[in-house]
């Protein structure tokens, strides 16, 4: 890891510098603004180092970086990569680029292959030098470790919750949560005539092709469900 006074190579100034900005979920961008400030001040950083092109990929705002959906986003920053277009990615931290093994190696080796450089708050990583990638391999599995303490606290919580009995979950259309009794019908009377027909026809019916040419018929309204406990 360099210092952070020290100057980058001319052949990697050359290249241009992405920002990568990512927060997991909708409501983290509509709330945590700070992280977000934070993450586009890297630009500031970026030209300080050198760079006169500066790229900021922030597509994957809401987008969770576990691995289980698609970022297109991270996937520019690959192909960026792959073209030896790239002379440095700036993050916040290894969190940001990654929470998975597969991601984060595949990153770092690409970077390693076109000699592009890491930065985060702490330095500059230069994936090519063994202590380096050291580093960086650490914080990556480090970032992995704390999405299982997380998913595992969420899990404990909610099964905690489940025990007291006050978990809730979205009640599907025609319920709603009680206070007193828990799951009941919607007190909409509208709604719980419809969901009884509903129920009624699908029971009597053995064609469910024609129960549905029944229900377009009558023009069924559904409303959108209670989530408020009453």
């Amino acid at each position: 890891m360099t210092t952070h006074d020290a100057l980058l190579p001319a052949i990697v100034l050359r290249r241009k510098a992405i920002v990568y900005v990512r927060q997991s979920t909708p409501q983290q961008v509509q709330v945590n603004l700070e992280s977000q400030r934070r993450q586009y001040e890297l630009v500031e950083v970026a030209r300080r180092r050198g760079f006169t092109q500066i790229e900021v990929i922030d597509d994957d705002l809401g987008r969770t970086a576990s691995g289980a959906v698609e970022r297109p986003g991270f996937d520019r920053l690959v192909a960026g990569l792959c073209a030896g277009q790239v002379g440095a990615v700036l993050c916040l931290d290894a969190s940001r680029l990654a929470r998975n093994g597969r991601d984060w190696h595949h990153l770092l080796e690409l970077c390693g292959l076109v000699e592009a450089r890491v930065i985060d708050l702490d330095g500059v990583y230069d994936p090519c030098r063994p202590n380096d990638r050291l580093l960086l391999g650490m914080k990556g599995s480090i970032s992995e470790f704390e999405l299982g303490i997380i998913r595992s606290r969420m899990f404990e919580a909610a099964r905690s919750k489940a025990k007291r009995g006050e978990l809730r979950i979205s009640s599907p259309i025609g319920y709603a949560w009680d206070r007193h009794i828990g799951l009941g019908l919607d007190p909409d009377c509208r709604l719980q005539e419809v969901i009884r027909l509903v129920s009624r026809s699908s029971v009597n019916s053995a064609a469910p092709a024609k129960c549905c040419c029944g229900w377009r018929r009558r023009t069924f309204t559904f409303l959108t469900p209670r989530t408020a406990v009453r």
